[in-house]
């Protein structure tokens, strides 16, 4: 049983998207995709400093992009995840990647979130001046009572004898002082106290962005950061999402679902190592992997291969707007060959052909004639022709 899984906030490094100019059709999907998440991914991945991508409102657009165009060089199509995994899981805005992964969202509805979610968690967290502390070691109990002691919040349980502590500068810089016994603290460069109720501000701004997003149901196990729970409704998925921002993560949670569930690979994809480093820790026998570079996507499809479980092929897929614009519908089309307009999108005078890229037959138009459409919006949902 292998589960994929997508990296929080803090993973990002200079220049870490660079290898992945290389593999065909990355550049122009993360070309495209900067339009929606309203940032120049390609920059940012490549030849921003630490500190341009400390930003929360740049860091999280950029972690759920680079996670997703490394699927899609991993599995061929985002939408093809849940064929090849048995689950997904993410760690705080990895939880967005997560839902694209398992069909909850579609890309470009996680990116258009993941931008609102950080310009909203930015600017929560310029209000006070907050920040984070992880706290290696140490008993548990000890760690929590010291964390309440000096008013701070557990932020993310993570496991494997790993807390990460968030409240504002003076409260961490008293804990530093009277830290637990036997810990380490390693404070972390992060622009505020995520995942406590510092963040409340932006849970309400996010609520009213997903307000007409329609999510689909997991197409795969999708483990929520609340409580490590396998939740089957894309409904409460996003609900849970968007309650997360002020609530701590629960990685520990999430790991302990994963040894209840009988995983046996989890693969991780960039910026990689952190939560395989704590797989290691506490999934002891799980095989690991790293996702880093394109190097690496060889020995992901072998892990892939060895440990999947075979999934049915879906039913039906979505077919989406490429870009913004009016959309187009054709007269009468219940049959759509490989490569057939399935409609256009005019902008100004210019229509451009929304194509299929398989023999499908129509099952329901989402979008009317002449109705504008965003990126990424559905327009017509389809069966793969047999």
């Amino acid at each position: 049983m292998l589960v994929i899984l997508a990296p929080g906030q803090g993973a990002q490094t200079p220049g870490f998207l660079t290898p992945w100019l290389d593999v065909p059709g990355v550049r122009e999907r993360l070309t495209e995709w900067s339009e929606v998440a309203g940032l120049d991914l390609v920059r940012y991945g490549t030849t921003a400093d630490a500190d341009e991508i400390r930003d929360t409102a740049v860091a999280q657009p950029l972690l759920v992009a680079a996670g997703l165009v490394a699927a899609d060089a991993l599995f061929g199509h985002v939408e093809d995840t849940p064929l090849v995994v048995s689950g997904a899981a993410g760690h705080s805005v990895g939880e967005l990647t997560a839902a694209a992964l398992a069909g909850v969202l579609t890309p470009e509805e996680a990116l258009r979130l993941v931008r609102e979610r950080g310009s909203a968690m930015a600017k929560a967290a310029s209000v006070t001046e907050t920040g984070m502390t992880a706290i290696l070691g140490g008993a548990e109990a000890d760690v929590l009572a010291a964390l309440d002691r000096h008013g701070l919040t557990p932020a993310n349980m993570n496991g494997a004898g790993q807390i990460v502590a968030g409240g504002t500068t003076e409260q961490l810089a008293a804990f530093a002082a009277d830290p637990p016994p036997r810990a380490r603290l390693r404070p972390l460069s992060v622009a505020g106290a995520f995942h406590t109720s510092h963040m409340a501000p932006a849970v309400d701004h996010l609520r009213e962005a997903a307000a007409g997003v329609r999510p689909s149901d997991p197409r795969t196990r999708l483990l929520s950061n609340y409580d490590g729970a396998v939740v089957e409704s894309g409904q409460e998925f996003l609900e849970r999402l968007i309650a997360q921002v002020s609530n701590p993560v629960r990685w520990d949670a999430c790991m302990a679902t994963m040894s209840e569930l009988g995983v046996t690979a989890v693969i991780e994809l960039p910026p990689a190592g952190t939560l395989v480093g704590l797989a290691k820790r506490a999934l002891p026998g799980v095989e690991t992997l790293a996702v880093k570079t394109p190097a690496d996507l060889a020995a992901a499809r072998a892990l892939v291969a060895a440990h999947h479980t075979a999934v049915p092929e879906p039913e039906w897929r979505l077919l989406v707007a490429p870009m913004g614009g009016t959309f187009v519908r054709p007269e009468a089309a219940e049959n759509l060959a490989e490569g057939e307009a399935a409609g256009a999108i005019r902008v100004r005078r210019d229509d451009n052909p929304v194509t299929v890229p398989f023999a499908a037959r129509v099952i329901e138009w989402l979008a009317e004639d002449g109705d504008p459409v965003s990126p990424g919006q559905p327009l017509v949902r389809l069966e793969v022709a047999k």
